[in-house]
């Protein structure tokens, strides 16, 4: 049983190089104080209802880890209830090396990025395969997204904590940065018209 949720990262081994380092203190406090959230609440599903990717950790019985990039459309990474997500698992290049570390190792790990806004949120927690279940499939797919959803994915969220968003470099999908293309499209179309009233230009 952990002391504090934190505890699911500040490990014995973590915590001894924390006060080597002198960091140790200022976690103590925030442990103190309440430490991480381990269920959603309205920060994080704000958070989820904009978010088109996150990165999706895994590891085999043997402890090698690997990490997949998840993609969908804003808000693809549902809520399911107070402690858990769910997404729609589609077909990729079969390779299932998710669904094999899953299969023998539960535990996971989601780390979500908004790099428009320089915010990251970190979630621990497991993973489950659910197959068959059409009612659940229905209520995670993105209807719009054209691929056919094989299985529904169910993370159980143990802990999770708000990074600070310190050297978190911006960047910005397609999505956010088209309306602004097209605004000053719009505004160079309307100078340009403007300047040739003004020269006489045909």
């Amino acid at each position: 049983m952990l002391e504090f949720f934190s505890d699911i990262a500040f490990t014995p081994a973590v915590k001894a190089i924390q006060s080597e380092k002198g960091s140790r203190s200022s976690y103590a406090r925030m442990e103190s104080g309440g430490s991480w959230e381990t269920t959603v609440t309205p920060q994080l599903e704000a958070f989820l209802s904009d978010l088109d990717m996150f990165y999706l950790g895994t590891a085999n019985a043997e402890g090698q880890p690997y990490i997949q990039y998840r993609g969908g459309s804003p808000g693809f990474l549902k809520v399911v209830n107070e402690t858990t997500l769910g997404f729609a698992d589609f077909g990729g290049n079969r390779q299932y090396i998710s669904l094999g570390n899953i299969s023998e190792n539960p535990r996971a790990f989601i780390f979500l990025m908004d790099y428009g806004r320089s915010r990251r949120i970190k979630l621990w927690g497991t993973l489950r395969v659910v197959e068959g279940d059409l009612v659940l499939l229905d209520q995670l797919r993105d209807p719009s997204y054209p691929g056919k959803a094989e299985r529904a994915m169910l993370f159980e969220i143990e802990a999770w904590d708000l990074n600070c968003s310190q050297h978190i470099l911006k960047r910005f999908s397609q999505s956010q940065v088209a309306p602004v293309i097209e605004k000053l499209q719009a505004r160079i179309t309307a100078l340009e018209s403007e300047l040739r009233q003004a020269t006489g230009e045909q």
